[in-house]
């Protein structure tokens, strides 16, 4: 059956998960192997409004993460890939207008650092690899969820769109918002779209334009993005300034 295939496909691809992007450095050393085009075709400013403009989107995409993280308990939504966990089921807060918030956040992400490349045929493949792999990733989830939470799984499910969020039936959280949670849990994806714009901009100078010009606000941005990782890490893993109960 193809819902079976689909699901094999998807329990590979969700013990992966953490490298499976991997497989696109050799793409994006591709996408970024030629000069700026829209500073090539439009000049400086609109190639930093471009830029700005791809940053606030993956943040964007970072954003929905914290909104979601921020209320769910200890247990759910997290970034295990050896097995499914699902201690009790999330329906309210950002599950109430999409069944998978963090996947549409994650989405936005790798979108708009495919965009920030300014490569055309990279932001396309980008996008069909992420139909593929939600597709099957989010199946193998749901097949867990359903047999798990059965009857409460599947009415959540009739009413709560899959992906892109219907807005007019958010339902609030159960659970306040913890921002000590997401610290402990969100810095690494901060930091890592930091590390993705940087190292694409002076990428595209080293092999476009032949050349590395060191950028005061660029170098800023990753400074304080590492300061910022390596405080929260250190918290994180040598006290408890972080550990809330129940999350």
């Amino acid at each position: 059956m193809i819902p079976d295939i689909i699901a094999t496909q998807g329990n590979w691809l969700f013990r992966w998960r953490s490298y499976i992007l991997l497989a696109f450095i050799p793409l994006g050393i591709w996408a970024i192997s030629s000069p700026e085009p829209i500073e090539a075709n439009f000049g400086v400013v609109a190639d930093r409004a471009w830029e700005l403009s791809c940053i606030v989107l993956a943040f964007l995409g970072l954003a929905i993460r914290i909104l979601t993280i921020g209320h769910t308990p200890r247990g759910t939504s997290g970034r295990n890939t050896k097995e499914q966990i699902a201690e009790t089921l999330n329906t309210t807060g950002m599950y109430s207008i999409t069944r998978n918030p963090l996947y549409l956040g994650n989405a936005i992400t790798y979108v708009a650092i495919a965009l920030f490349t300014q490569s055309l045929a990279f932001t396309l493949i980008m996008v069909l690899f992420l139909v593929i792999y939600l597709e099957r990733i989010i199946a193998t989830e749901e097949k867990f969820l359903a047999a798990k939470f059965g009857a409460e799984y599947r009415a959540w499910m009739d009413h709560v769109p899959v992906f892109f969020p219907r807005l007019s039936q958010w339902t609030p959280p159960t659970l306040p918002f913890s921002f000590r949670n997401v610290l402990r849990r969100e810095y690494s994806g901060f930091f890592a779209i930091i590390v993705a714009v940087v190292a694409i901009d002076y990428a595209h100078e080293a092999f476009g334009e032949g050349e590395v010009r060191i950028d005061i606000a660029w170098a800023a941005f990753l400074l304080s993005g590492a300061t910022i990782y390596l405080v929260l890490r250190s918290l994180k893993k040598h006290t408890r300034v972080l550990a809330v109960e129940g999350r």
